[in-house]
């Protein structure tokens, strides 16, 4: 079996004093990908960039305390890439793509446009610009698996609140079609609902910081494993760890064959 885990820190020093870093080694798995670092690499200590002998590469944002991505990994990959060849969103610190052999794990962040109408149309543009690299991407003939942030709920049982956010971001329509055309045009995996093709409350990844979301389990489903079809249908087990929390997101554990 291959352990990939997602997660989104919400801050790895933050997440580092939550006992993320105990919770991983306890975990063992052969990957990680986290987001949302909120650190530059000079506060980076070596703890953070080599967890108990884990290789570590990253992507910092530009800005302090904003965005970032990283990949740890129990063997050093063969190859890293930095980015995706886009500087408006490259300077935000996105994207780090490791290549294992015929495996790639790419870490990735999305936008959010929940702040404001400007980040909801950069969102767009990064929606533009991230599909035709989701193609080359296929194009390559690899087996791919993008862990991340996609800070969108893909349909109705994906969120507890439906009804109430179709005109909120990270659930728009044209979000929600964005997903499914890489879904059914592309030929990329929803691993966790290839598995789970039901669950609705057991299958959040995110809750809000206000009111009792997390004590009421009124949460998103907006981090995903997704995955060219070979080596996604070598999925096995799908598990979002809820014991302890890290993040207001919770981390996705899938395991394959």
């Amino acid at each position: 079996m291959t352990k990939i885990i997602s997660a989104n820190l919400n801050g790895i020093r933050s997440a580092a004093k939550k006992g993320f870093f105990e919770w991983m080694q306890k975990e063992n798995p052969d990957v990680v990908c986290v987001q949302e670092l909120k650190a530059q690499e000079a506060d980076m200590t070596p703890d953070f960039l080599n967890p108990h002998k884990y290789h570590g590469h990253f992507h910092y944002a530009e800005k302090k305390g904003y965005s970032g991505v990283g990949v740890y990994s129990k063997i050093e990959p063969d190859a890293v890439k930095i980015g995706f060849g886009c500087p408006e969103f490259d300077a935000e610190g996105r994207y780090v793509r490791c290549d294992f052999g015929k495996l790639t794990v790419i870490s990735l962040y999305c936008p959010s446009g929940s702040s404001s109408p400007e980040r909801q149309e950069a969102k767009f543009r990064f929606m533009e610009m991230f599909y035709p690299h989701l193609q080359q991407l296929i194009a390559e003939g690899r087996e791919i698996i993008i862990c991340g942030d996609w800070n969108i709920a893909h349909k109705e049982i994906d969120l507890k609140n439906w009804k109430s956010n179709q005109k909120n971001s990270g659930f728009l329509p044209e979000e929600r079609a964005w997903m499914t055309r890489l879904f059914d045009e592309q030929g990329w995996l929803d691993v966790y609902r290839h598995l789970h093709p039901e669950t609705t409350g057991e299958a959040y990844t995110w809750w809000s910081n206000r009111g009792q979301a997390w004590a009421n389990n009124v949460g998103w489903r907006i981090d995903y494993h997704v995955a060219t079809s070979g080596i996604g249908k070598l999925a096995h087990t799908a598990a979002i760890y809820k014991e302890a929390r890290f993040s207001d997101h919770a981390p996705l554990i899938i395991e394959y064959k």
